[in-house]
C-alpha cells in the first residue's frame, strides 16, 4: 500500500487538501494500476514561523520580509 505524506504551510483550506489528495491519489493509482482504496494520503501542517526557504521563513516571505 502506497502512503504519501505531504508536508505543507499550515491554513491551506480543507477544499485545497481534499482536492491534492484526490489528485495524488488517481496519479498514484494510475501508474501502480492499485485501486484507490489502497492509497494512503497524510497531511502534515508546518506553522509559517518553522518553514524556511533558504534563511528566510515562510512568515518572512508572505511578510515582505
Amino acid at each position: 500500500m502506497p502512503f504519501v505524506k505531504v508536508d505543507w504551510v499550515k491554513g491551506q483550506s480543507a477544499e485545497k487538501r481534499d482536492e491534492v489528495a484526490r489528485r495524488i491519489t488517481a496519479a498514484v493509482s494510475e501508474v501502480t494500476a492499485l485501486p484507490r482504496e489502497a492509497i494512503w494520503v497524510v497531511f502534515h501542517e508546518v506553522e509559517a514561523e518553522d518553514w524556511f526557504v533558504g534563511d528566510k521563513s515562510v512568515a518572512q516571505i508572505r511578510s515582505g520580509g
